[in-house]
């Protein structure tokens, strides 16, 4: 059986990326890319579909031990899991090197005290847990092929084959380091090449280390934001600039339910928030990428776009089930692909055009063809912000019209304007005022309900909706307006869990609602940052901390958040690590340090 969520650690190359449990299993990696089929995918399974555990040895029939101590080695992506045993002390490192040739996952042993006796257990299974691999040698090395891929096993420990596993049973005294690596390889290629693990260990930590030097952050939350954009750099396939919203599918955000999806893809919302997240603590080039990754994947015909994309900017995400697999603790079904994809999300506009113009105020080199883009992202507005859409949460059910998608539409045109004002675009001024001042009529009309002082989840409905928290931080109203502060009080009133956590809207339990699913779901670590964002700004400063400090007390021991938070099971869910998480955890470090609204 898989970990808690919060069990697992990260490591990635910025390609993919593999989870690795407590007690030293490999239960998740899709190789070569975030995207591709996983080779271990026990995390939505068993066993059976796939794992790699390390470390120290255990009876057949008991639960193999769990490290005493795990932390990342100093700020990088390095992972140390340390175990303490009846024979001693052993320290296994995890870490997958920045890319150069074939993707690596690199796994050392080190003996720290005592004599202890450990184990490997390798059990590659391909396309999700269906396929299995022919295991065989080739010049003295491990290699597993099944179809088009093929993964190599390289160590200097003896291995054998039983059950359909490949294992290696070995001692390590203090002073022993033994290594272990799979590399990934096209199975009509030539082999790999040899790993080199101490080389690999050493330029991994520098690239890491030589990254984090960049950031220009040095508040009181250093710890959590560099944190947080480590892991979003992780989240980043480096060949194209893409981001994906998380490296995981089907982590379940209602355990034991279908709300299950699949988070592998590049949603242009999340990737603009993360853009702006990262302009702000000094990296540009990484914004400069993902505005690149942009223009391609939306390339000529910015009429249609999509709310997301694959990491290398593809259309197709059609979505399937794979029906061999049980499930996050028999949260099923487990789904590839994302069929949201095709969705209409008015808020998407506003969202790409606010990183634009955030990348345009920051100095980042200007593009002509991003001035471009925008212009005609408004010109498409125009003419259909007045349509229903399924909204920032991409709702199942009918369309709306939500007050955020109307909102969000206002920036963009807002953003616009400002573009032109400055002189670096030229568009119809006067007639997008008037767009502009239409649309904040038309939400301020029909979005608001007077009698409760709030604004709505959309016109006409009586439901609240934690993304009109952003209403104030987006500028389409100041913090201190009555209607805003009515609205971020109707959401503590109403969407609170009962430890202060904030819901995205409300649910029915069995039962579908507005968003067309049956089930529950836990608090959006999202909306709660932003809950805190916006108590700051009405002056609630204190208020805003104390929620802050508490949002970060729900990260795991590695300081990393997954989409959202189970009151009742008090244990995070959904898909993991989760940019919509890490993001909103910078902004508010970075607005309560602005504030001097921190203890100590």
């Amino acid at each position: 059986m898989a970990g808690r969520i919060e069990d697992y650690a990260l490591i990635g190359d910025m390609q993919t990326a593999a989870l690795v449990c407590r007690d030293g299993t490999v239960d998740w990696l899709c190789l070569p890319r975030f995207d591709s089929h996983a080779i271990f995918a026990g995390l939505l399974g068993t066993e059976e579909h796939g794992f790699w555990r390390l470390g120290p040895a255990h009876a057949a029939d008991s639960q193999p031990p769990t490290a005493a101590r795990r932390s990342y080695r100093g700020d990088s992506l390095v992972l140390e899991s340390e175990w303490d045993t009846p024979r001693g002390t052993v320290r296994v490192t995890d870490f997958m090197p920045p890319r150069e040739g074939a993707p690596q996952l690199i796994r050392i042993v080190e003996g720290v005290t005592g004599r202890v006796p450990m184990r490997s257990a390798l059990r590659m299974r391909f396309s999700y847990g269906r396929v299995v691999p022919w295991v065989h040698r080739h010049e003295g090395r491990t290699v597993a092929v099944a179809g088009p891929d093929s993964v190599w096993f390289d160590t200097e420990a003896e291995t054998y084959g039983k059950s359909l596993t490949t294992y290696a049973d070995f001692t390590v005294a203090p002073g022993d380091r033994i290594a272990f690596t799979i590399s990934w390889q096209p199975s009509h290629n030539e082999p790999p090449p040899l790993p080199e693990p101490e080389a690999s260990l050493e330029a991994t930590e520098d690239f890491w280390r030589e990254w984090v030097e960049h950031c220009t952050y040095h508040g009181p939350y250093r710890e959590a934001v560099v944190r947080s954009l480590i892991t979003l750099k992780a989240l980043t396939y480096a060949p194209t600039g893409g981001i994906v919203a998380a490296p995981t599918t089907s982590l379940p955000e209602d355990i034991g339910g279908v709300r299950n999806w699949d988070y592998r893809y590049t949603w242009l919302r999340d990737a603009a928030i993360t853009l702006s997240s990262l302009l702000r603590t000094g990296y540009r080039e990484e914004a400069r990428a993902w505005r690149e990754w942009l223009l391609r994947a939306v390339a000529g015909d910015p009429e249609n776009l999509q709310i997301m994309y694959g990491i290398a900017g593809e259309r197709e995400l059609g979505e399937a089930e794979l029906d061999w697999l049980p499930g996050y603790e028999a949260s099923a079904p487990v789904r590839v692909g994302n069929g949201a994809a095709h969705q209409l999300q008015l808020d998407v506009y506003g969202e790409v055009t606010e990183a634009l113009h955030l990348a345009h105020m920051t100095g980042l080199a200007r593009n002509d063809y991003a001035s471009l883009l925008q212009l005609k992202l408004i010109r498409y507005l125009e003419d259909h912000w007045q349509e229903p859409d399924e909204g920032i949460w991409e709702v199942r059910g009918p369309r709306r019209h939500f007050v955020h998608s109307k909102v969000m539409a206002w920036v963009a045109v807002d953003r616009t304007i400002k573009l032109i004002e400055s002189g670096d675009a030229d568009g119809p001024l006067e007639r997008w005022k008037e767009l502009r001042d239409d649309i904040h009529r038309d939400v301020c009309e029909k979005g608001y309900d007077k009698e409760r002082n709030t604004f709505t989840q959309s016109y006409g409905s009586q439901e609240l909706d934690a993304s009109l928290l952003l209403i104030p931080q987006m500028g389409f109203l100041p913090p201190d307006d009555k209607r805003v502060i009515g609205t971020i009080e109707a959401i503590q009133r109403e969407l609170s869990t009962p430890d202060g956590f904030i819901l995205r809207y409300p649910t029915e339990g069995k039962d579908e609602g507005v968003d067309g699913l049956p089930g529950d779901e836990g608090a959006f670590l999202a909306c709660s940052f932003w809950m805190a964002d916006d108590l700051a700004m009405i002056g609630r400063v204190d208020e805003a901390r104390k929620l802050f400090e508490k949002l970060l007390a729900l990260r795991n021991d590695l300081g990393l958040l997954a989409e959202e938070w189970d009151p009742r099971l008090q244990r995070q869910v959904g898909n993991f690590p989760q940019a919509f998480s890490h993001v909103p955890l910078i902004d508010t470090a970075l607005r309560l340090t602005a504030s001097g609204a921190y203890g100590g």
